[in-house]
């Protein structure tokens, strides 16, 4: 049971500083770190480079306090700095094509090394001390293949149908009904929800096309994810999305679990997102939900216990998009 002493969500939310509003935990601070050794050398010794990426960078941000260089520099701030580039300028975009979650590259390279450093030891003490430190070797591997199995971000198929909402994550659906949510438009809304283990994919995509209306982060607990409580009382990032077409407004909530301590959202108010769209990602076990107006004619495809696969499950269809349209 949780604790008494654990706080509530706040009622007022925080606002997000980066699109990991939770905190940057080691791997990322240390991802900071050897971004600003680079843009120091990169001043140093590349000058024109440096010029160049200055000439093709777009946009204002007055009073920036971000030290931006090229589009690796945005990674962490994009949904609050005032700069971009076009894709073309970015010489690294083929990070998003590797098959691993680009939010988790700085993990699964430093979990990497220690695990590479950690499995070399305990090899050697299997070769020069006891076989039996072959077992830990086994444990080491199996562990590190986790970590990467964890971060994967597989290409997916996203449905054309227009009157589809698609799953904004992979995992186990927990629930699928009506739900009384004070703060939703007209208190109370239709909730899909959806439980990540820690095996399941994480990475977060849009179930409509539409654009963004409103980002909220809230500060909170870290029970378990399957829990009824979490919902209201872990940390968590709100995404409103306006409907291309109909107008009609969607609410994706990430939710953090026992585990998850740091959610990603890299969009910022005003942004389009298309169905499918990466818009982030949660480490960890974790939980989505995807909430919508109640009293419209909808057609349920799932049930508690389907598995579904975020950007290609079709989660219930909109018998009125088809009259409406979906842009």
């Amino acid at each position: 049971m949780a604790s008494l002493k654990e706080p509530p969500v706040p009622l007022v939310p925080s606002e997000p500083t980066s699109v990991q509003p939770g905190g940057f935990g080691f791997c990322t601070r240390a991802e900071l770190a050897w971004g600003r050794l680079r843009r120091a050398y990169l001043r140093r010794f590349r000058p024109g480079y440096v010029q160049r990426m200055r000439e093709r960078m777009l946009g204002t941000c007055p009073d920036c306090c971000h030290d931006i260089v090229d589009a690796r520099d945005l990674k962490y701030f994009r949904n609050v700095c005032g700069y971009s580039f076009k894709s073309e300028d970015d010489c690294f975009a083929w990070r998003d094509n590797v098959g691993l979650a680009r939010a988790g590259l700085a993990e699964v390279l430093i979990f990497s090394l220690g695990f590479a450093l950690v499995t070399g030891l305990a090899a050697a003490a299997a070769i020069w001390i006891h076989w039996a430190f072959w077992f830990a070797v086994v444990v080491l591997a199996a562990l590190w293949f986790e970590v990467v199995f964890f971060f994967r971000d597989p290409r997916r198929t996203i449905p054309t149908d227009p009157a589809a909402l698609l799953s904004p994550a992979d995992g186990t659906v927990t629930d699928v009904g009506e739900v009384d949510d004070p703060v939703f438009p007209g208190g109370r809304a239709f909730r899909i929800s959806i439980f990540l283990s820690v095996f399941n994919v994480h990475v977060n995509r849009a179930p409509r096309n539409g654009r963004v209306v409103a980002v909220r982060y809230f500060r909170g607990c870290f029970l378990d994810a399957r829990s009824p409580d979490c919902a209201k009382r872990n940390e968590q990032l709100w995404l409103d999305l306006q409907e291309d077409g109909t107008g009609r407004f969607l609410r994706v909530k990430q939710v953090s679990g026992a585990i998850a301590r740091r959610i990603v959202c890299c969009l910022r108010v005003g942004d389009h997102v298309r169905a499918g769209d990466r818009f982030g990602m949660i480490k960890f076990g974790s939980r989505t939900d995807v909430l919508l107006p109640i009293g419209e004619p909808i057609e349920v495809r799932v049930k508690v216990g389907d598995k579904v696969h975020g950007g290609s499950t079709v989660l219930l269809r909109f018998n009125s998009a088809s009259r409406n349209g979906q842009g």
